[in-house]
């Protein structure tokens, strides 16, 4: 896993030089003598404020900038950067009074035990094939272990019109969605994962 915090305040062609490895998995290091490529697949992570302050939204403590701050500090990531994040959500600031609140939801160890089984799944999935998860699924593999009733597929054809997916962050989707019917246990990709994907698509920046 490579996890980089407070992503705008790196350079931008330090990220820039990302892309190619995450799409390939692989890094090739050039020198004059010599060509190396080095595997380099990675889970990667990534955390960022809105604005340089990290208030912006916020009336009482945003700066005079704002909302400019904030489209100039989102702006230093560009488009085809974001499009390789398979899931981008706004974490919204915790509440004083909510801090106390008992923890909601599953616990960690039921979750690592559905995770378990949905790994199990695609490997079972993907037995004849040189992959193992969801995330390496590409073409007519893809499409296979993806595929849409009339429904979903007119839902997620309708997201990328109006949120103007690329071909990338369309194949994204439907592998995220694939990956909570994994979750859920469902056989078939249908609408309400289709939906549930798209929602975590929420890009904070697009050129």
């Amino acid at each position: 896993m490579l996890f980089l915090d407070e992503l705008p305040e790196f350079q931008r062609n330090v990220l820039d030089a990302l892309r190619q490895p995450l799409e390939t998995g692989q890094v090739s290091v050039a020198r004059a003598n010599a060509h190396v490529t080095y595997p380099a697949r990675v889970q990667l992570v990534a955390a960022m404020n809105p604005c340089r302050c990290g208030y912006l939204g916020d009336n009482e403590l945003a700066c005079t900038r704002a909302p400019r701050c904030g489209e100039e500090y989102q702006a230093r990531l560009s488009g085809p950067l974001l499009d390789r994040f398979d899931i981008q959500i706004e974490v919204p600031a915790v509440k004083p009074e909510d801090l106390d609140l008992p923890a909601k939801g599953e616990t960690s160890q039921a979750v690592r035990e559905r995770v378990f089984l949905a790994r199990e799944l695609q490997m079972l999935r993907y037995k004849n094939e040189d992959i193992s998860t969801n995330a390496l699924a590409d073409g007519e593999v893809l499409q296979e272990a993806a595929a849409l009733d009339a429904e979903g597929r007119g839902l997620l054809q309708d997201a990328a019109r109006q949120m103007k997916l690329s071909a990338r962050g369309y194949h994204r989707i439907l592998r995220v969605a694939r990956t909570i019917a994994d979750l859920a246990g469902s056989a078939a990709v249908k609408r309400g994962h289709i939906a549930e994907a798209l929602n975590y698509r929420q890009m904070v920046y697009r050129r």
